[in-house]
């Protein structure tokens, strides 16, 4: 069987360009994963989001363990069979959405108590329960369970949710156990304050994981805070390890993140702006509900290579976007994850031929420039 292991076939700058290794196929990074909440991208086949180039999807713990439950998963055959997708699986822990989703929780060392957005229904989430829900659905990439403070927060709340974190981060190591080809990530934690990024670094190395995310990021504290916390961030943790942010994120995020050393990205954005009418391209974002689209014949892209730029006009995609037809959301999501594919391709080649630097000018010059002109 092939173990998971991760090897840098390039750098430029702080930029790395690698591949993961894994039994269900390589994952080429710096990588986005699109977002598979409840076992499915939303408006998306499972082939057609490989399609757009994605290696890996993310599955949610959370909202997985409530409905259809992970027990009900892996007696049907494990997640990979259960939506159709036999390529890598990420799940993250069920810790975020615990704390922002869910109804009268109740913190403690043991874990998180809480009742369920969906049913009024009470629930124990521990790192023990946390590693068997995520061992039961089968992903290949496997969250430690932390605990993410909403940002601002005074600096001992952060502290000690750090702390509590990393206590929890070993247990969530020690349930994990051996499992040859599955991999466990830590989460490093630890607000905007360098010295305890550091701390959680340390403390995270020291249990040693297959790979290391940053947490605690994109929660609030907009992007300038965010790159000032991704100048030493990624740095503080295993070299030759891969590095992910949880959460991020707009096109320039990425780019940004890129720059300063981050390997794996994840967010739900490109396929909920999909289903809102806002296409996300080389030019920013477009809204198509804007009637300045109804009678122009051009496509959404002229450069793009997806369906939804070489079939259809953007006054056919406003017609169903305000026509309420589900072949919106269908169109736009497809553009807009394969627009982060494409995305995620010219970062990884402009690495490998030392030309990060022109990329991003590039992109942000192209951005800044705005939309077509209307017809």
């Amino acid at each position: 069987m092939t173990r998971f292991s991760y090897d840098i076939l390039a750098r430029d700058g702080r930029a790395r360009r690698g591949v993961i290794s894994t039994p269900r196929g390589e994952i080429r990074t710096p990588a986005f994963m699109p977002v598979g909440t409840a076992a499915t991208v939303k408006a998306m086949l499972p082939g057609s989001v490989r399609e757009t180039g994605a290696d890996i999807l993310l599955g949610n713990t959370y909202h997985l363990m409530l409905r259809p439950g992970a027990e009900r998963i892996d007696r049907l055959g494990g997640l990979h069979r259960f939506m159709d997708w036999q390529r890598p699986i990420l799940t993250d822990s069920g810790g975020f959405q615990v704390m922002s989703l869910s109804d009268l929780r109740k913190l403690s060392e043991e874990g998180v108590r809480f009742r369920s957005h969906v049913d009024g229904s009470e629930h124990m989430l521990t790192p023990e329960r946390s590693m068997e829900i995520q061992r039961l659905l089968g992903s290949d990439i496997v969250m430690c369970f932390d605990e993410c403070p909403a940002l601002p927060a005074d600096r001992a709340r952060i502290a000690e949710s750090m702390r509590l974190s990393m206590r929890w981060a070993r247990r969530s190591r020690d349930a994990f156990g051996d499992r040859p080809g599955h991999a466990l990530f830590g989460i490093q934690q630890g607000g905007l304050e360098e010295d305890l990024r550091g701390e959680s670094a340390e403390a995270l190395a020291a249990i040693g994981f297959d790979g290391y995310a940053i947490g605690g990021l994109a929660v609030g504290e907009g992007q300038a805070a965010m790159f000032g916390c991704l100048d030493y961030a990624p740095g503080q943790l295993p070299e030759d390890k891969p590095r992910y942010l949880m959460g991020v994120g707009k096109p320039d995020d990425i780019v940004g993140a890129v720059q300063r050393g981050v390997d794996m990205f994840d967010c739900v954005l490109p396929s909920r702006s999909g289903r809102t009418g806002q296409a996300l391209t080389r030019f920013g974002a477009v809204n198509l509900k804007n009637a300045r689209h109804r009678d122009d014949p051009r496509p959404l892209d002229p450069e793009c290579a997806c369906p939804c730029c070489t079939r259809y006009s953007r006054a056919y995609l406003h017609h169903v976007m305000r026509s309420g037809e589900i072949i919106s959301s269908m169109l736009l999501t497809w553009h807009n994850l394969h627009y982060y594919q494409e995305l995620m391709q010219g970062l990884r080649e402009a690495i490998e031929a030392g030309a990060l630097d022109a990329f991003a000018a590039s992109f942000h010059a192209r951005r800044a420039e705005g939309d077509l002109p209307p017809v």
